[in-house]
């Protein structure tokens, strides 16, 4: 019940991030996509606090020999860019520029009832269905 609760507060404090940085506005995400016309820097400052912020606490967390609340830490230990990573890179990146949604914002974007974030959550979703269909079907 700890880790459901960290893990609410967590996503709740997310999405008021994403609110207040206007993250959940598709058309700011576009304007930065769109480097001939409007283009709008703010995603770019959005994106470097978050790795700022990632950078220094991965380095003070990892130091630590487990996690607070799971036996340990669950890293990947795959290296390798082969075809699957980078076509779901491409999808990722003509999904996100097309709407503007990346999933957090979507997910964040439910809340305010917009149909397109309904749409771009529900596709998220059938792509991972159809990701394991396929998968199991090789």
């Amino acid at each position: 019940m700890k880790q459901v609760l960290i893990a609410l507060v967590s996503g709740i404090i997310f999405g008021i991030g994403l609110s207040l940085s206007q993250m959940i506005n598709p058309n700011k995400v576009i304007n930065f996509l769109d480097i001939t016309g409007q283009w709008d820097p703010s995603l770019a400052f959005v994106m470097m606090g978050a790795l700022i912020v990632t950078f220094i606490s991965f380095r003070i967390i990892l130091k630590k020999p487990d996690p607070i609340l799971e036996e340990s830490f669950h890293l990947s230990k795959r290296t390798d860019i082969d075809k699957a990573l980078l076509a779901g890179a491409a999808i990722f990146g003509i999904g996100w520029g097309m709407s503007g949604y990346c999933p957090g914002p979507a997910v964040a974007s439910i809340g305010s009832g917009s149909i397109e974030a309904i749409v771009m959550v529900v596709s998220i979703y059938a792509g991972f269905f159809f990701q394991k269909w396929l998968s199991n079907r090789s």
